[in-house]
């Protein structure tokens, strides 16, 4: 086992740069994911990490040994892929061994650890089965299998649960995490989905357009968003353009006047043009014939319920708990006033981009 560290990585295709001068570590037994959207360069990241793209600038480093010019063969990682990328031939535990026979393991040995790998997924007893026999599940996790019995200092995970629907993403995210947690794996995931990189990683990394916006936990990134598209991309947030008019109070560019708490955030308030950054569970709402707030629509989520509310022109969405039956909260509709109310501590200033 060991970390990995990434020294101004970057990947360029003529005059189009894929990643940027990405700077990481990894420490060891560290789930780290890379979070973005479609085309952010997180894919090209994980592909450079793993050999698959030769970088144009910068080194990538596992265990303290520089492997930016290694093959993928030969360098300590497992890897699995969006598409599980198994075998049809072959049965599962012949998948399995696949890794273990291109390193010359002797066949005894190579039996012992394959048993031992689909056991930790829990597939022993399929290990006769053709993959087209198992489930989308039990393929992710021959996969996964695959990739652990080589003993990777590193393990690799592009988009792992994509192709599950979302009852089964859910179990598999939790086994994934759970075992990288026994193993002490030390783990890079690339992901496009928020819940699954906020739920399994111990660090987020967000990009954009090959560029790291932000590293930080989950709740760093959640609670201190860095920039506008950070505290777009983590969670959902209402981003309200304007200016700061004093210490504790923002005009909205439609008008309306908005608490703040302009000392709240980290250096200095933003100067002119700004957003102000408010996540829809801060804010409260409460039935009022005389509110300045109206409801523009209504979505009951089971346990949530979102509402979309107008005040002096501008537009907000307010998550709140489903209210128990009977309270007034439940019976609002479109149309309804209703007052809105946050802890000026919540209304983030951000500076405009």
């Amino acid at each position: 086992m060991g970390s990995l560290v990434l020294e101004a990585l970057s990947k360029r295709y003529g005059s189009s740069t894929a990643v940027e001068r990405v700077d990481l570590e990894v420490t060891q037994g560290e789930m780290v994911a890379l979070l973005g959207p479609s085309g952010c360069g997180k894919t090209t990241t994980l592909r450079m990490v793993a050999g698959f793209i030769p970088p144009t600038a910068g080194r990538v480093i596992i265990g303290g040994q520089d492997v930016t010019h290694t093959p993928p063969y030969a360098r300590d990682t497992g890897m699995v892929f969006q598409s599980y990328a198994l075998f049809p031939h072959m049965s599962v535990a012949q998948n399995v061994a696949f890794g273990l026979e291109m390193r010359k393991v002797g066949r005894a040995e190579r039996d012992a650890r394959v048993m031992e790998a689909l056991r930790l997924v829990r597939l022993d007893h399929l290990a006769d089965r053709l993959p087209r026999q198992l489930s989308g599940g039990q393929q992710q996790r021959v996969a996964l299998a695959r990739a652990l019995v080589v003993n990777p200092a590193v393990f690799l995970l592009d988009e792992p649960l994509s192709n599950l629907d979302a009852k089964l993403r859910g179990e598999v995210r939790m086994e994934i995490r759970a075992l990288q947690q026994r193993l002490g794996l030390t783990t890079l995931i690339v992901t496009h989905d928020q819940e699954e990189a906020l739920t399994m990683a111990d660090r987020l990394v967000v990009m954009e357009r090959g560029r790291v916006r932000q590293v930080g936990t989950a709740e760093e990134l959640y609670e201190h968003p860095a920039d506008p598209f950070v505290a777009g991309f983590v969670g959902r947030c209402n981003l309200i353009p304007g200016r700061l008019e004093a210490a504790d109070a923002f005009r909205a560019e439609s008008g309306a006047l908005l608490h703040c708490d302009s000392g709240a955030a980290p250096g200095p308030a933003p100067t002119g043009a700004a957003l102000l950054a408010l996540r829809p569970e801060r804010i409260g709402l409460a039935p009022d014939p005389a509110g300045r707030a109206r409801i523009t629509a209504v979505t009951y989520l089971g346990a949530q319920t979102e509402y979309h509310v107008e005040q002096d022109g501008t537009a907000l969405l307010v998550a709140r708990p489903t209210a128990p039956l009977g309270d007034p909260l439940r019976r609002l509709a479109v149309g309804d006033a209703v007052v809105l109310s946050w802890d000026a501590a919540a209304a983030r200033l951000l500076p405009a981009e």
